[in-house]
């Protein structure tokens, strides 16, 4: 789905003789749609894990902070992509989380990851150039060789799954408060275990 959005996004800039190797144009009879949002769909399908998403509404509450003038009338697609992502986490995700516990180590960049998203409150927004400096140093100093290990943590531990989104987008689709709730709610699994 997001190979075809990305080509989606193509079409529209393409020069006219490039269009004809597009699929889309062939998917569409040569009238494909117009693109309507940035949001990928794999996006949408780990917004829907970590808010255990119940219907398509759910989703646009998050949307609505990166798409304000967005609504499932005006953009029909994205609200397909919606549905859609909430039935693949019911019948495929849902039933395949699983969180680990997390170390001591883990369990100290989480509270400071969990202090850089308090500090920032409601400005966290859509990362455009720059990333915060707490992902490019905070993984060797919390026993993690390489930063896709520190990622496969925070999935690992955060949403129950070996792979994930990119983190900065997605905190700030999701957003801060909600973050911090999935880390209060990994660092509180110790106690329950």
């Amino acid at each position: 789905m997001d190979d075809y959005l990305t080509h989606l996004e193509k079409y529209a800039a393409a020069a006219d003789a490039a269009k004809l190797d597009n699929p889309v144009w062939h998917i569409h009879g040569g009238h494909p749609p117009k693109p309507e949002s940035p949001i990928r769909f794999s996006l949408l399908l780990n917004l829907a894990s970590a808010c255990n998403a119940e219907s398509a509404p759910v989703l646009w509450g998050f949307l609505k902070r990166e798409l304000p003038d967005a609504t499932p009338q005006n953009s029909p697609m994205l609200d397909k992509l919606c549905g859609f992502a909430v039935k693949y986490y019911h019948d495929f995700v849902k039933p395949a989380k699983r969180f680990r516990l997390a170390t001591d180590n883990e369990r100290a960049a989480l509270a400071v990851l969990r202090d850089y998203l308090a500090a920032l409150g409601p400005r966290c927004r859509r990362p455009r150039t720059s990333r915060p400096k707490f992902t490019t140093s905070a993984s060797p100093h919390y026993g993690k060789e390489t930063m896709r290990d520190w990622f496969k943590a925070m999935y690992e531990l955060l949403l129950g799954s070996t792979q994930g989104p990119r983190m900065g987008s997605f905190i700030a689709l999701f957003g801060a408060k909600e973050t911090i709730t999935l880390i209060d709610t990994a660092l509180a699994r110790r106690e329950a275990a």
